[in-house]
């Protein structure tokens, strides 16, 4: 028996990268996934990969009616949630004295409030004893020049999962933060340079960045009963790359 046999999850940004790869190891686990994102075709072929047990849903975490959609598409087909890894989020760089208003509402109109809003929006159909999962990042405490905005958006989620869990605690809903450090991602290659990567990788002991498959067998952790004991941790998982 799987992990999360019998249990539904929703992996918001599932499309691709870590969160994809955590669907297709929920999956394979015994979980029924719903996944989202922008793109239909990126969708289509996530829904190739993982194979059975999925449903996609075009939807935007920053916009409500997109986020309302979903969990009536949620309802409508299971009637209940089990586990969130609410996972939808991006980050660009831009320094102080460059910062625009437009850079600063899109970072944390997704990162921070769309994060909130799937989070609230699907407690209605959470099972008490489920399992909240939040996307944050190792950039949240590394202060690195020109991801301000993105770190303060990530810091957020910490101060939401160490409030949510003493709101939710009458229900025995857990909640915590999942902070990934440099990860192999197409969102990756998008928003850093050759020489960005290869400075990040520096800082890493073992001198290469992270897989997605290494982030999804650690959020099947924060998913599944392995992690009973564990509420409101900020679990950073980066090769160390946090601690040095």
């Amino acid at each position: 028996m799987g992990k999360l046999e019998g249990k539904v999850a929703v992996i918001t940004g599932g499309s691709s990268g870590m969160a994809l790869a955590s669907a297709r190891l929920f999956v394979e686990e015994g979980a029924y996934v719903f996944i989202t994102g922008r793109r239909q075709e990126q969708l289509d072929e996530a829904v190739k990969l993982i194979g059975r047990n999925v449903t996609a849903v075009r939807s935007d975490a920053a916009n409500l009616h997109d986020l309302d959609r979903l969990f009536e598409t949620v309802k409508r087909e299971k009637g209940k949630i089990d586990v969130l890894f609410a996972s939808a989020g991006r980050g660009e760089s831009l320094p102080l004295g460059e910062i625009t208003e437009q850079h600063f509402d899109a970072t944390f109109g997704l990162n921070t409030r769309g994060t909130l809003f799937t989070v609230q929006k699907a407690l209605p159909l959470f099972n008490d004893g489920g399992s909240i999962i939040m996307t944050g990042s190792v950039a949240s405490i590394k202060g690195f020049p020109g991801f301000g905005v993105y770190a303060a958006s990530k810091a957020a989620l910490r101060s939401f999962a160490r409030t949510w869990l003493n709101e939710l605690k009458g229900r025995n809903i857990r909640v915590n933060v999942l902070g990934p450090g440099p990860i192999a991602t197409p969102m990756q290659e998008e928003v850093l340079t050759p020489e960005a990567k290869q400075i990040f990788e520096s800082l890493i002991p073992r001198g290469t960045m992270g897989q997605p498959h290494e982030i999804a067998t650690v959020a099947l952790f924060l998913a599944s009963d392995d992690s009973s004991f564990v509420n409101g941790l900020e679990l950073n998982v980066d090769g160390g790359f946090s601690a040095i």
